[in-house]
């Protein structure tokens, strides 16, 4: 294993290695709030076989002061101990890793009641549907291409810690259209069962559009977003954003692009 990196944070480290370390060096022993009382940061662990990788994403993460990476690891067996113990907000996670992939890990974190409030993201250099498939039924909270921005990345583990789900905008279109073409185990409500403000909202989540973008586009609160799309998800029967986003194409408020 490698030795502790430097982080982008100055006078701090971050652990990297394939197991749990936290700042102190023991495993687990990871703050609950911040010293001076203040919000406690993101917490976020990094799971790549790559150790120049996992360092590049943990200077970009350190930097921003509502993030902290609490721990790293190198394959996904080592990633469920560093799970376990360090209890992590948000996990960015490989796919492609020895011992176990990132996809059998994620989804023996999703099925672990004790780690119910941890959201996967999966970060992957490659958008082959039958990843993307694995990771959403694994109970990843989103997919991720490698070559995203670091501006982009930064707003997706903080748009996943609020619970909404992400998918690469090229990965998303294809997603949908693969539902689309599935036959539904489910069908959801009719449309008509749904208030004009619950459609119109729908259509923005179809869209692609956040819930602060949703906001702003109907001058509402973004709390008022979140309530609307809690009696979307209730009433359409969908699992999570992104099975709203397939309600909207199927019931026809958002019109797949030509050659998608």
């Amino acid at each position: 294993m490698t030795a502790p990196g430097r982080t982008g944070r100055p006078g701090g480290t971050t652990p990297d290695t394939a197991g749990v370390v936290t700042p102190d060096g023991s495993p687990g022993a990871v703050p609950e709030a911040a010293a001076d009382g203040g919000e406690r940061p993101i917490r976020v662990l990094l799971v790549d076989d790559q150790p120049l990788l996992r360092r590049s994403l943990a200077m970009v993460i350190d930097h921003d002061p509502g993030l902290t990476v609490v721990g790293q690891a190198g394959d996904g067996a080592d990633a469920l101990a560093a799970v376990r113990a360090a209890r992590p907000d948000v996990v960015l996670m490989d796919v492609r890793m020895p011992v176990l992939d990132g996809i059998q890990a994620t989804r023996r974190i999703c099925a672990d009641p004790r780690l119910a409030a941890t959201r996967v993201l999966v970060l992957s250099m490659f958008e082959l549907d039958e990843y993307v498939h694995e990771a959403l039924r694994a109970g990843a909270s989103g997919f991720l291409l490698k070559d995203i921005q670091p501006g982009e990345l930064i707003a997706a583990i903080r748009r996943a810690h609020s619970g909404e789900a992400l998918f690469a905008a090229s990965i998303l279109t294809r997603l949908v259209e693969h539902y689309l073409r599935t036959p539904a185990v489910r069908e959801p409500a009719p449309v008509g069962g749904l208030t004009a403000r619950e459609v119109e909202i729908l259509a923005l989540v179809g869209a692609g559009l956040s819930n602060g973008e949703i906001a702003d586009h109907l001058t509402i609160s973004v709390k008022t977003v979140k309530t609307h799309i809690s009696h979307l998800l209730a009433k359409l029967g969908a699992r999570d954003r992104v099975h709203l986003v397939i309600a909207a194409y199927d019931h026809g408020l958002v019109t797949p692009r030509a050659g998608a």
